[in-house]
């Protein structure tokens, strides 16, 4: 692998996302992408006691369905790269404790999945693995306790408010394969701008999402239109709109082929999502 540019790194032996799966939660189940899912929850507790034990639950089958799907036996797989919302990671560090299988902990709050795909990456390009699971989970309820207000209390979402996905995601990220390549990865940077209100993180997501793409196109010597698709995390409705307009103030019209995953997830006017996930 080689670094080009500012801050992106260009795989020569570009890995390749093997297998990949995904478990959520009821109200995702209603949502547009209902049919790409490996299995839609009928509640948020999942037979457990505690929100946060139904998310250890989830992100623990969604890694063992990844690797039953694989076909990969268990010692084949050398690390597994996995985060999620909660304090110290607990969601996954509990769920995948009976892995036996080597394990960072990681936090990149929406970024994490991607954090991880790139650690991965770099792992399996390096040669210090041949194979690593890559995940990620999050869960409404425990993340509305930490980040906002306990669903007891009742208040009122504001409209700038994203709504959580209650899921997880794997994949299997492997030296050898025949694609899909992760040929070039460029990490973002922290882009602060003072927005303190946790009911509007798209607001104040939006800055570091700009400066990442900008950066990556200038590292590659890419335009926007040299992708099918870019996609953001979770910016939701708002952070979406601003990252749009910020990116135009640059000279870069990105509007004919950029999405975020929280927009994509939910349908807004029917589910009541207010600004997405």
């Amino acid at each position: 692998m080689q670094k080009i540019g500012k801050q992106t790194v260009k795989f020569d032996a570009p890995p390749t996302i093997v297998q990949t799966a995904s478990i959520v939660g009821p109200k995702e189940a209603d949502g547009p992408l209902a049919s790409y899912f490996d299995n839609c929850l009928e509640d948020e507790f999942w037979g457990e006691n505690s929100w946060e034990k139904a998310e250890s639950k989830i992100i623990k089958e969604t890694v063992n369905t990844v690797v039953s799907k694989s076909g990969l036996p268990s010692d084949k797989i050398d690390y597994c790269f996995a985060g999620d919302l909660l304090n110290q990671c607990i969601s996954s560090s509990f769920g995948l404790r009976e892995l036996n299988i080597p394990f960072f902990g990681i936090f990149g709050a929406c970024s994490t999945f991607v954090e991880a795909l790139m650690l991965g990456a770099i792992f399996t390009e390096s040669g210090a693995g041949e194979n690593v699971i890559c995940a990620a989970s999050s869960h409404f309820c425990s993340a509305e306790k930490q980040f906002r207000f306990p669903l007891e209390l009742g208040n009122q979402r504001p409209q700038s408010a994203q709504w959580t996905v209650t899921g997880s995601g794997a994949a299997i990220v492997s030296k050898n394969g025949t694609g899909p390549y992760i040929t070039h990865i460029t990490p973002g940077k922290i882009v602060d701008m003072g927005i303190k209100d946790a009911n509007n993180m798209g607001a104040a997501m939006a800055p570091a999402a700009l400066d990442t793409l900008l950066t990556h196109f200038k590292d590659t010597g890419r335009a926007p239109s040299y992708y099918d698709v870019i996609l953001t995390g979770d910016l939701g409705h708002v952070g979406k709109e601003i990252l749009i307009e910020l990116a135009e103030t640059k000279g870069y019209n990105i509007k004919s082929n950029y999405n975020d995953c929280g927009v994509l997830i939910f349908d807004k006017e029917k589910q009541d999502t207010h600004s997405g996930r």
